[in-house]
């Protein structure tokens, strides 16, 4: 049995937790709050992953490390280049490999599906601290400090997730209210489910290939944002979903008010153009091929509404 050590239980995290536990794995999860999910085989710790010290302790007989953690959105810009050295840090320290949770941000506007080998052009604060993180990893990695690889997800769908669209626009459609979002509706759209990103890093820990590069998590959907939620209300047997994007006044009063909203702007550039990804290395090389629409679906409505039925989409 091999020990890997997960840091962040958000929906991401407790997914890899669980589906390592699940295969027989035991597994550490270190958060400040002592989340994780609950399982014979995982080991809930109580950390700082700034704390360089006690996370090289923590990784000292771990097969692997895989960071879904991150600091609150607002705070990208000062709090996660320290938490990714000090993450970064002490697995070189300990000798454990690392996968990192990473995202599209640092490839900027690009033509076309975005590959995970094209260059890293980024056009917004966040998308050059991700870059950056990225880099920093991949130069270790090149100087044979550690073994690190990047995959990289879009927007997450699934029970737990924490976005735009599962925040703001997933509830108001199941209850038939008017989902009123800061974003385009109507371009084609990446959306990645959370248990196939799990997947994803699970199978990269598990290879001997797959370090010193990036990896596409499968797309479970292309659909738009307005498609998407449409589909979504079908299967709910919700009624069809009242979408806006708002005017720039309630755009820029929503900033005003509200740090998080604040940072909403300079990405919106994602959902103003289509936003695809290029995964046939994932699906080719490491078997993980995304996971049904209809169940995500099926996941999302459960977790929204259990008291209504599901039925399936025509």
């Amino acid at each position: 049995m091999s020990l890997h050590v997960v840091t962040g239980a958000g929906a991401i995290g407790t997914a890899t937790a669980r589906l390592l536990a699940e295969a027989g794995e035991h597994v550490r999860v270190i958060t400040r709050g002592g989340g994780g999910p609950e399982h014979p085989l995982v080991e809930r710790i109580v950390a700082d992953v700034t704390d360089t010290e006690r996370l090289t302790a923590l990784l000292r007989d771990a097969d692997t490390l895989y960071n879904a953690a991150a600091p609150a959105y607002q705070s990208w810009r000062t709090d996660f280049p320290p938490m990714a050295a000090s993450l970064l840090d002490a697995a070189a320290r300990s000798g454990t490999d690392y996968v990192m949770l990473g995202n599209l941000y640092g490839y900027g506007p690009a033509d076309g599906p975005l590959s995970p080998g094209q260059p890293m052009l980024p056009n917004s604060d966040k998308g050059r601290v991700r870059a950056a993180i990225w880099e920093e990893a991949f130069a270790a990695h090149l100087a044979g400090r550690v073994r690190a690889a990047e995959v990289r997800a879009s927007d997450f769908l699934g029970a737990d997730v924490l976005g735009l669209f599962p925040l703001m626009a997933v509830p108001a459609v199941l209850a038939g209210e008017e989902a009123v979002l800061p974003v385009g509706l109507d371009a084609p759209h990446a959306w990645s489910y959370a248990d196939d990103v799990a997947r994803t890093l699970i199978a990269v820990g598990a290879r001997e290939d797959g370090w010193g590069r990036a990896w596409h998590v499968p797309s479970t959907s292309e659909l738009s944002p307005r498609d998407l939620l449409a589909a979504l209300a079908e299967t709910a047997g919700a009624p069809t979903p009242r979408l806006r994007t708002m005017t720039p006044r309630e755009l820029s009063e929503a900033v005003e008010a509200d740090a998080l909203m604040a940072e909403i702007p300079e990405m919106a550039y994602q959902y103003a153009r289509p936003l695809l990804v290029d995964a046939s290395d994932t699906e080719r090389l490491l078997g993980v091929r995304a996971t049904g629409l209809e169940r995500v679906f099926t996941e999302l409505v459960t977790n929204g509404r259990p008291e209504r039925p599901v039925r399936t989409a025509s």
